[in-house]
């Protein structure tokens, strides 16, 4: 027992590793240009190692995308607790916009990974599965909020889920072209007002509520 229990400790370290030497392979390289050589040279590994855990180069992407989507979750809950429909509306779209700042590398890999999926049925399939769960998770927090404060989405919430994300890679795109595209707060009163009047008690503008953090 003992044995096995090392053994699959020292699997999961390994795992971890791997993962760990792809996420900076990507970074650096670009989806296009990582190769399983490469990961496996920056982990200190095989590739016979490599592959004893990931099938392929896009399973090790899916894998840092799934590790993405539930740590992304986990953020929104603890950004949207407590607060009002425009208080947790205004921190999750700030917290997505830093983000595209602070973690500018992943949000461009992504970007890159979903065109190139998009030329791949079976990829994209499976990078498909992957973004509905983001979108289900976002659209089942958004509900939650305008359950607490008793009102009525302007639209489904799904819809209001596609559309952050969607303006997220936007903002990836044109800041790729131009870092300065679409300073954070013209962004945010943007959004907030195409996510349809999240006001203050008072139906203060939703451009009002953006102050310097």
């Amino acid at each position: 027992m003992a044995v096995r229990l090392r053994r699959a400790e020292q699997v999961e370290r390994n795992r971890t590793v791997v993962l760990d030497a792809a996420r900076r392979v990507f970074l650096d390289r670009g989806y296009g240009g990582a190769t399983v050589d490469a990961i496996a040279e920056e982990a200190g590994f095989s590739k016979g190692v490599v592959y004893s855990q990931f099938g392929s180069k896009a399973d090790m992407f899916m894998a840092l995308l799934e590790q993405r989507i539930t740590e992304r979750a986990a953020q929104n809950e603890r950004l949207a607790a407590g607060k009002s429909l425009t208080e947790a509306a205004r921190a999750l779209l700030l917290a997505a916009d830093r983000d595209v700042v602070s973690e500018r590398g992943w949000a461009r890999l992504l970007v890159e990974f979903r065109a190139h999926a998009a030329r791949d049925p079976l990829l994209n399939r499976r990078y498909a599965d992957a973004h509905r769960r983001t979108v289900e998770q976002l659209a089942a927090l958004l509900a939650r909020l305008h359950d607490h404060a008793g009102t009525s989405p302007a639209a489904p919430v799904t819809s209001m889920a596609e559309f952050v994300l969607a303006m997220g890679t936007g903002v990836t795109l044109e800041r790729a072209a131009n870092p300065a595209a679409l300073p954070e707060d013209h962004t945010i009163a943007m959004m907030l007002r195409a996510l349809d009047g999240v006001t203050q008690p008072g139906g203060q503008p939703a451009d009002q509520l953006i102050q310097p953090a």
